[in-house]
């Protein structure tokens, strides 16, 4: 239906560019046949571009939407054909990108975010922001709650992704926030540990290299306590499938 509507428009938009020329051109012989008369550029003014301080001549605005009008229907008939190329999309990963907090702080901050973002559409919005800090127990006012947002807000949408989310904590971690501003209360009430010095606090190169390599061997820990945690409760659900079974067949018995 969109593909359908777009070309509509375009084919709409073209006849009526034909038929103001055609008619221009129409009114242009009358005036030569009947009078004689002929319009001539001015001169010492050359029929070129316009300047700067003069407006576009409508044809090149209307060439230019049709350009555009043109590329959108040609990437949808793309898309429904199955032959448009994806665009490129950057992949947020927050263990690389944060490397200065945990996988469990991670996942937690997550958890939080999650909760909150009723909308489920992987923002946290105004209002959601606002229900959140009502619910930590630090209310703001609609100023306040804009000015939290716009200190993180990396592409202006007036809303936080959870990228965006996880720089408040960054920023707390790293004493960046002041003591009584908005973002310090969800740091601080969030119930998330986020007092981890970064690279940045190492005194010199060789102690920010042992602390990278912490920050890995930690990391791998983490992992292989996640393996062996998840490995156990399929263990136990193995378990309690086969004293299920057993049963099941005693009473049919």
């Amino acid at each position: 239906m969109a593909t359908q509507e777009l070309a509509l428009k375009l084919q709409r938009r073209l006849r009526l560019e034909q038929e103001s020329e055609a008619g221009q051109g129409t009114e242009q012989n009358g005036l030569d046949e009947n009078c004689g008369l002929r319009t001539e550029p001015a001169r010492g003014r050359s029929p070129g571009p316009p300047t700067s301080g003069e407006e576009p001549p409508a044809k090149e605005l209307t060439a230019n939407a049709d350009s555009e009008l043109r590329a959108q229907l040609s990437r949808r008939q793309s898309i429904h054909e199955g032959t448009a190329r994806p665009r490129p999309t950057k992949v947020f990963k927050p263990y690389t990108e944060f490397p200065e907090f945990s996988r469990r702080q991670i996942k937690d901050m997550e958890s939080l975010f999650r909760r909150y973002d009723s909308g489920k559409d992987g923002y946290i919005d105004l209002m959601e922001l606002k229900l959140m800090m009502e619910k930590l127990g630090a209310p703001q006012t609609h100023l306040g709650l804009k000015n939290m947002i716009k200190e993180v807000d990396e592409d202006l949408d007036n809303k936080l992704s959870f990228r965006e989310f996880l720089l408040i904590f960054r920023k707390a971690a790293a004493g960046e926030l002041e003591e009584d501003s908005g973002l310090m209360s969800l740091a601080k009430l969030s119930e998330i540990d986020v007092a981890t010095e970064g690279v940045k606090g190492a005194k010199n190169f060789f102690e920010a290299k042992v602390h990278a390599l912490s920050v890995t061997s930690r990391f791998e820990a983490e992992i292989k306590a996640e393996q062996m945690a998840r490995k156990q409760e399929e263990e136990e659900r193995k378990h309690r499938r086969a004293l299920f079974r057993e049963r099941q067949a005693a009473f049919s018995q």
